[in-house]
């Protein structure tokens, strides 16, 4: 009798005990399942590897198809770069946060823009009344760009940007404030998010139709392949899939088929695949399943090393390589004991570790109630280096490999993710299947289940739907002032009475002549941006050009 004979015998011998055991005690519920609903046997063995083939599927860290990680050293070599988003109110007041995160061992920044800034309107537009600095901080100018990072030296920290639609303009901005430092565009690192599919799915902060968003996309990868080579041009989005209400396997399948959309669009544009995929990276969530999101983030790495080797031709190991970020998940915070959140996201930042992330964010207690306070940054930012420095999570590469669950649950994401972006493919791709809301469709499918599993009291959470006890209201939240709507529009009044607007009006004539024709849009874009032309300028030349997108309604 062979080995796997002998296990076999072995579990129907267990199966019958545990039968009889049943008899006296019942399980806890009637299926178990993961934070995706997907069912989780009892017991996993070796009979659920299916003749893995170790080197083709899973294989060593640094090498193809990169399961176990995209560095060949992983935390053993140096730590994932520890990232807080912020921002909110004025570039003055933002400046001030990142000063005190960098003093407290953050390791790079991330800016959150508020919502005018997002969707390319100045403060003193009439659709920003209300919303500025609120959610993030304001920025229409160089101006307030130069004042955002007053005192952080662009060629010691790497800066990741949180914005999509007029992600140009940002990077503009951003260059030009290095220029001013002396710092040239080929030294820079970061990210910006640039990521529009994903709006037009689950996040809304889009402007123009698809078509000139993806040339908009195109030109920042072909402008950063010379001009700024250590930069991430995109940062593929899983994370707002996710907190729409996506499963993980649909969070890594939409997302990894909006990336195959950019390569194919850069492509198509003449560009060398290897010229600019090895600055493409990813953003994904960490959800509360710990195990699931392990599996997540190993199968993701293989999905994108085969599509980028089998569809694309990729020659280069760093084009191969998925590189990614991650947020903790938003959408799983509570108002209700807030506290609990600090377990919730010390939990998910770990699931990201173990998981083989290159750059972390965690989430704040408070943020189900407010932007978070700096005692609240400070005890997320812990989070992080207490799992580094005290975990023993870091000491070696991916140490949940060889676990039948994580193998099983690793196997079972790729193929569901596969099977999606096939269907994706066979409707033309993601900007056809985004036009027919099929993606749309998914995820609020998705999202109902979860939400209605938590109003039966299926799917338990710690402290809302069970657990409950009476709380005062909460005190001491971060609050913005609305003064800060009026003190934006009074300097951007200052600004344009005091610039060349000559020159203004000349730059932005140039973006114009740019956007009608077919050359790269970065160049004119930067020289209105150091004229002092406003964000909202720049993209109202672009929407008088391109026009904008009208979202379809999905019932």
């Amino acid at each position: 009798m062979s080995e796997m004979d002998d296990l076999k015998a072995g579990m129907e011998a267990y199966e019958a005990g545990v039968d009889k055991a049943l008899s006296k005690f019942s399980e806890r519920k009637k299926e178990f399942t993961t934070g995706s609903k997907s069912p989780v046997k009892r017991l996993y063995t070796p009979l659920d590897d299916g003749n893995r083939q170790y080197t083709q599927e899973i294989g060593f860290p640094g090498e193809y198809p990169y399961t176990r990680g995209v560095q060949n050293t992983m935390y053993r070599g140096r730590f994932w770069t520890m990232r807080q988003y912020a921002g909110f109110s004025t570039a003055e007041e933002s400046n001030k946060r990142y000063k005190y995160l960098l003093a407290q061992g953050t390791t790079g920044l991330s800016v959150a823009f508020d919502l005018p800034t997002q969707i390319g309107y100045d403060s003193d537009h009439p659709l920003s009344q209300g919303e500025v600095g609120k959610v993030g901080v304001a920025i229409d100018s160089l101006a307030d760009m130069e004042i955002l990072f007053d005192g952080i030296p662009l060629d010691k920290v790497s800066t990741s940007m949180t914005i999509n639609a007029p992600a140009s303009v940002l990077l503009a901005m951003y260059i030009a404030v290095a220029e001013k430092q002396g710092v040239p565009a080929a030294k820079l690192e970061g990210t910006i998010q640039n990521d529009i599919l994903k709006e037009y799915v689950a996040r809304g902060t889009y402007i123009f139709p698809p078509e000139p968003s993806m040339r908009l996309i195109t030109d920042i990868f072909a402008y950063c392949s010379t001009d700024v080579p250590n930069w991430n041009t995109i940062s593929i989005s899983g994370y707002h899939i996710r907190e729409a209400g996506s499963t993980a396997s649909q969070e890594v399948a939409f997302t990894i088929a909006d990336g195959i959309a950019y390569v194919d669009a850069a492509v198509k544009a003449g560009l060398d695949v290897d010229a600019f995929a090895p600055r493409l990276s990813f953003f994904f969530n960490a959800h509360n399943d710990l195990f699931e999101e392990v599996a997540k983030f190993r199968a993701a790495r293989r999905v994108w090393a085969k599509v980028m080797k089998e569809r694309f031709g990729a020659k280069s190991p760093k084009s191969l390589s998925l590189r990614f970020h991650t947020q903790t998940g938003g959408s799983t915070l509570t108002a209700q004991q807030p506290d609990n959140n600090i377990v919730r996201v010390a939990i998910q930042a770990l699931a990201a570790v173990l998981g083989g992330t290159q750059s972390l964010h965690t989430n704040s207690r408070d943020e189900a109630l407010a932007l978070p306070t700096e005692d609240s940054v400070r005890i997320a930012l812990r989070t992080q280096q207490i799992i580094a420095y005290e975990s023993g999570a870091t000491e070696t590469i991916d140490p949940l490999a060889g676990s039948y669950y994580v193998e099983s649950l690793t196997d079972r994401i790729q193929n569901e993710a596969e099977a999606y972006i096939r269907t994706i493919d066979d409707m033309g791709g993601a900007v056809k299947a985004i036009e027919r809301g099929y993606v749309q469709q998914e995820i609020q499918d998705a999202a109902y289940a979860y939400q209605m599993d938590i109003e039966s009291g299926d799917r338990v959470v710690v402290g809302m739907n069970k657990f409950q006890i009476e709380e005062a209201p909460p005190k001491g939240l971060l609050r913005v002032d609305p003064i800060i709507g009026a003190q934006q529009t009074a300097k951007l009044h200052d600004l344009r009475a005091n610039r060349d607007n000559e020159r203004v009006q000349k730059t932005l004539a140039d973006v114009k002549i740019a956007a009608e024709g077919s050359g790269n849009l970065m160049p004119p874009i930067l020289e209105a941006v150091k004229a002092y032309a406003t964000l909202g300028e720049i993209c109202d030349v672009m929407r008088g050009v391109f026009g904008e997108y009208q979202q379809k309604v999905i019932l």
